[in-house]
């Protein structure tokens, strides 16, 4: 049994490496897709992932969760408005990376889990420990150094940290495993997207199907590069323990952020690199407070030590 243990952890971690290292390559796959406009993109990004999962839940025969789900017109709601956030999310990106945004489309995903921390505060009225406030301070004062570094808010940033931290909640809320929520979510998006796209080929501005055959299917690729790191995440989602998976979220934006630099060579002057080193001082102190009160459950919930009775004690005479 701690063999079996051992191995489907293994395969959880692999699983967490592949989804979060496809998250943080992807910068690399929105270019390739030029000259494609980032709305035409993001319309394919649309219809071929419903494509792509409705293949994946016919092999599966998964579909019981979608006549309970048209049954609830409050969770349908919730769906919907994670489709639309999502469309925010996903447009803003896919134009960040193919504008030569790709270091501050990574802050995004670093500042994520702090706004997610201040969502939980105001929205839901959850209590933070000393050391999460002080990880929000920092990265409000982050934020502030890079806008004066930029001359300008770091819009792009906060609007995908803040678009992705509003869906997490939505999705808390709605309680569906990813594909089947991905297949819901596109479901809503498929009409718009599909009549955009339509009306761009009646009007003659449509590079699908007018390109090279290769260009066609990059753009009909968008589904599998969608669908694929969620499927690995859920595997990984099962098998190792949230904690593990915190860290592992952090792969993705640094893979952006060392891309950004290295590969696309965005600048970086002084005033970046400060905002950003407080953005790390602030994730340090999260990840420290949430492997101490892991520690802390998994010491409760441990049972006692027996220890092992010792020589019987001698009287003197």
């Amino acid at each position: 049994m701690a063999g079996t243990s051992r191995s489907e952890h293994r395969i959880g971690l692999l699983n967490g490496f592949a989804a979060y290292g496809m998250w943080g390559l992807v910068p690399l796959f929105w270019p390739l897709l030029k000259p494609a406009g980032a709305v035409e993109i993001l319309a394919h990004r649309m219809v071929w992932s419903l494509a792509f999962v409705a293949v994946a839940l016919l092999v599966v025969r998964r579909w019981a969760w979608a006549g309970e789900l048209l049954r609830q017109p409050k969770r349908l709601a919730l769906i919907a408005v994670a489709a639309a956030v999502i469309t925010v999310n996903w447009g803003v990106y896919i134009w960040a990376v193919n504008s030569g945004h790709v270091v501050e489309a990574s802050l995004g995903y670093f500042i994520n889990p702090l706004v997610t921390i201040a969502m939980g505060v105001l929205i839901l009225k959850e209590r933070l420990r000393p050391v999460q406030w002080a990880a929000v301070a920092t990265g409000f004062a982050a934020v502030v150094v890079l806008a004066v570094g930029y001359g300008r808010p770091p819009w792009i940033s906060l609007c995908l940290a803040f678009s992705f931290a509003t869906y997490g909640l939505v999705k808390k809320k709605v309680a569906l495993g990813g594909i089947e929520s991905l297949a819901a979510e596109t479901a809503i998006q498929f009409l718009p997207a599909l009549g955009y796209l339509i009306w761009l080929t009646a009007n003659g501005e449509s590079t699908f199907g007018t390109g090279s055959a290769g260009h066609s299917a990059l753009l009909a690729s968008t589904g599998i590069v969608t669908a694929l790191p969620l499927v690995c995440f859920g595997a990984a989602a099962i098998r190792v323990p949230l904690s593990t998976l915190g860290l592992l979220q952090y792969l993705a934006p640094v893979f952006q952020f060392l891309l950004g630099i290295l590969y696309f060579h965005e600048a970086m002057p002084p005033e970046r690199w400060a905002g950003f080193a407080l953005v790390w001082v602030a994730l340090a102190l999260l990840t420290w407070n949430a492997l101490r009160s892991a520690r802390r459950a998994k010491a409760l919930t441990l049972p006692p030590r027996i220890e092992a009775p010792g020589p019987a004690p001698t009287v003197d005479a």
